[in-house]
């Protein structure tokens, strides 16, 4: 069994050939798909601004194995999204992934100053 790795990852995409329902649905549904929506879920968050309805984000999380990379769960984040806008009817073009590895990224902790003001590392 290999390692599992979990990615948070970011498709990028702009909106293309939106029917009128569509664009009506997306700008009623707006005020529900803006940046208090964004959240990292298997499932995908859709983000977008209803002025100009130009672009989109979906945010998800995926867990695949570590030796295939960040390559490949940004594929599979493209491949959720692209199925996602296309149950919904959504017209969408040139999907584009950002990955972050969550178990090999490093996070830097500054030193917490206690009440005296020395510092605490």
């Amino acid at each position: 069994m290999s390692e599992q790795h979990t990615y948070r990852v970011i498709v990028r995409g702009s909106w293309d050939g939106l029917g009128d329902e569509a664009r009506a649905r997306l700008l009623a549904e707006a005020a529900d798909h803006g940046l208090s929506s964004m959240r990292f879920t298997e499932e995908g968050t859709l983000s977008y601004a209803p002025s100009p309805l130009k672009h989109f984000s979906m945010r998800f999380v995926v867990v695949s194995d570590a030796a295939d990379g960040e390559e490949m769960a940004g594929l599979l984040a493209e491949d959720r999204a692209g199925a996602r806008l296309r149950e919904l009817g959504y017209g969408f073009t040139g999907l584009k992934s950002t990955v972050t590895d969550l178990d090999t990224m490093k996070v830097n902790r500054k030193g917490v100053r206690r009440a005296d003001g020395a510092s605490r590392r």
